[in-house]
């Protein structure tokens, strides 16, 4: 269990309401509490509501930004890669990635004229009215395109199938104690 943590921004910064996805400042000055920091986001509570802050801007926060995961290595994308940079992308609410809570339904991988790959991935949301559905998508689509040589990435959300709690992987029901 992730412990809470109390810092004071220390400059405006730009954050998302969660669960509505409204872009709102949150002014310099104004105690958070840090309730997750799970792949390179936060998570905040401020008076009585909830906020994701990017990792850009983890300096308000008064931290540094975590390195972005990267494909080093160079040479061909593959599956496994993709797999792995989607398990560095959470629901702000969630302390499950959004491979393990069987968000993901499908991705493909293409070579693209002139060298590179072509990322997409279709992918949906614990519940259709989750108005953090861009920002998931969004945080999925630039991870993708940190990978070395991922010149092209596509998130899409869809609903069908609908999702519901089967779709957890075992590793995500041990962090959800559905167990």
């Amino acid at each position: 269990m992730q412990t809470i943590e109390t810092r004071t921004l220390q400059r405006d910064c730009e954050a998302i309401q969660v669960p509505g996805g409204n872009r709102v400042t949150l002014g310099k000055g104004t105690d958070v509490d840090i309730t997750q920091t799970l792949g390179g986001t936060y998570t905040v509570r401020a008076g009585s509501g909830l906020y994701r802050i990017g990792a850009h801007d983890a300096d308000a926060l008064g931290l540094a930004a975590a390195a972005a995961p990267l494909n080093a290595a160079g040479g061909p994308v593959t599956s496994e890669m993709v797999n792995e940079i989607l398990k560095t992308c959470y629901d702000p609410e969630i302390p499950v990635n959004i491979l393990d809570l069987g968000l993901v339904y499908d991705t493909a991988l293409a070579p693209v004229d002139g060298g590179g790959w072509s990322v997409s991935v279709k992918m949906t949301l614990t519940a259709p009215g989750c108005g953090m559905g861009p920002t998931i998508a969004g945080d999925a689509q630039q991870k993708l395109l940190q990978l070395s040589g991922v010149e092209e990435a596509t998130v899409e959300v869809v609903w069908d199938p609908p999702w519901h709690q089967s779709m957890i992987t075992a590793a995500g029901r041990k962090v959800l104690g559905l167990e």
